[in-house]
């Protein structure tokens, strides 16, 4: 049987679940980091949302004083970092 993170690492479509869960811990937790660098637009590993997400982007532009994101997508060789410093 199939763990459903194992599946999810692998896959190269999110469903639905796993962009909300993502896109709740980006806004939750790292927004208030990319403020703090002075960020504006980029790509993001996804990480930070849990290692199964540890092949997946985010890419992100700055609205006003917020963030939104773009797109995600699907990269074998991506690889996340530490935003705190």
């Amino acid at each position: 049987m199939i763990d459903i993170k194992d599946k999810t690492h692998s896959q190269s479509e999110l469903d639905d679940d796993d962009r909300i869960r993502i896109t709740d811990i980006f806004f939750e937790e790292v927004v208030a980091k990319l403020k703090k660098m002075d960020a504006r637009i980029g790509t993001l590993n996804c990480e930070f949302a849990g290692e199964q997400y540890s092949n997946w982007n985010i890419l992100f532009k700055s609205m006003g004083s917020d963030f939104e994101i773009v797109d995600f997508e699907y990269d074998e060789d991506s690889c996340g970092f530490s935003l705190d410093p």
